[in-house]
């Protein structure tokens, strides 16, 4: 009998909330955390038996894989503050380094030729493993896509890590999507807001796996 990957979201907005509701939908045990723990409590009450609360720090030791999802500076922060308890641990960093532009619409917030991947992988324990993904879709998309027929739409990921694949793959079949490894972080850049494999970028939806080879 398989062992399912012990996974924690940290975090419980839209693109956390929809990723743990998936997993919980795809019968995936997940542990889920906020600064608030009440709010994890009554998350976890309403997605049922497969969902457990934790304080974060509990959160991070119980798991195998971290899913921090908050955004891109907080995550910064987030990776610093938890450097111990990180270790060892795969860490998917689903941010975007986007901030609304006043306009009605959104701008990068580093570099236009820097991807979030790469600045984030260097804040990383050396001896975690750390995945660009769940981040290539937005949450209403995250949420209504999942699961799709009769063709399952595509979740694009990016690592330099081999060991931590089996995982990876595993919890994104298991959140209703296919995954589609599109190379090592230094490609990270592509499954970011505005990238070429983006669904709001140059992609501009959601893919199956035919459609999604031709854009590869």
């Amino acid at each position: 009998m398989n062992t399912k990957t012990k996974v924690a979201i940290i975090g419980l907005g839209n693109i956390g909330g929809a990723i743990a509701t998936n997993l919980v939908r795809g019968n995936h045990p997940v542990v889920v955390a906020s600064r608030d723990l009440s709010q994890a409590n009554d998350f976890a009450s309403e997605l049922g038996s497969l969902a457990t609360p934790a304080e974060i720090s509990t959160a991070i030791l119980f798991a195998d894989v971290i899913i921090p999802a908050i955004y891109f500076n907080d995550l910064k922060l987030f990776l610093t503050e938890y450097a111990t308890e990180l270790k060892g641990k795969t860490i998917v960093d689903v941010s975007n380094p986007i901030a609304p532009d006043g306009n009605g619409g959104f701008k990068k917030i580093i570099d236009q030729n820097v991807s979030a991947g790469q600045v984030l992988q260097a804040l990383v324990p050396k001896d975690a493993s750390f995945v660009k993904a769940f981040g290539t879709l937005g949450a209403a998309s995250l949420r209504g896509e999942a699961f799709a027929l009769p063709q399952e739409k595509m979740l694009f990921y990016a690592s330099d890590s081999t060991t931590s694949t089996p995982q990876i793959e595993e919890l994104i079949r298991a959140s209703g999507f296919a995954p589609l490894h599109i190379g090592g972080i230094d490609q990270s850049i592509r499954i970011e807001v505005f990238g070429d494999l983006h669904q709001f970028g140059a992609l501009g939806k959601t893919v199956t796996l035919e459609e999604a080879k031709s854009k590869l």
